[in-house]
């Protein structure tokens, strides 16, 4: 049973720039650049006919590409930090994104997913680290310089059964162009999509 999510991808040349913030932090497991993502939707463990369902459902998305704006260091979890991460922000057009994909999936059964969607990327997962040390990682960075790029697509990952942080299986990619521009081409779709 694969549990699947979906998320943006982030570029080779700002994966690098992610992956050159690694280390310094006694109990974190840094996560390998290729996976590193923004998650829009976490759908969960699904059977093999809901995961169909849900790669098909969210076919229906036309929506133009998106600025993706990475602009803060940061960490999640306050008095037990459980991530490192780097927060995108959270504009309109990646919003209604990710608010699309709620209402679309939720009319095919999936729950209705409980945190407040914080885009971000995690670098990070920690175990036992402390806040001082969080503290002292996160001062010791300084400025963070923004980092910008376009969302071209989306994807539906699937990730078996981990600790987090992949391998992540691409089983779906949905471009993000103008609806009349999606009517007009086929999409690629792997497993799910079929």
């Amino acid at each position: 049973m694969p549990r699947l999510f979906t998320a943006l991808e982030i570029p080779p040349l700002v994966a690098g720039d992610l992956a050159a913030l690694r280390g310094g932090v006694p109990g974190a497991r840094w996560i390998d650049a290729e996976n590193y993502h923004i998650t829009l939707r976490f759908i969960g463990d699904v059977d093999d006919a809901l995961g169909h369902d849900a790669a098909m459902t969210l076919a229906a998305i036309g929506r133009p590409p998106v600025a993706i704006t990475l602009e803060e260091l940061s960490s999640f979890g306050g008095d037990k930090p459980r991530a490192i991460v780097v927060k995108a922000r959270a504009d309109s057009a990646l919003a209604e994104l990710q608010a699309e994909q709620e209402r679309l999936l939720r009319r095919i059964g999936i729950p209705p997913e409980p945190r407040k969607f914080v885009p971000h990327v995690t670098l990070a997962r920690l175990r036992g680290a402390s806040c001082s040390s969080v503290a002292a990682y996160l001062g010791a960075r300084g400025y963070f310089p923004p980092m910008r790029f376009e969302a071209a697509r989306f994807v539906l990952f699937s990730s078996r059964d981990s600790v987090g942080g992949g391998p992540y299986i691409v089983e779906a990619d949905y471009p993000l162009r103008d609806r009349k521009a999606l009517s007009a081409g086929a999409r690629e779709l792997t497993a799910y999509g079929r």
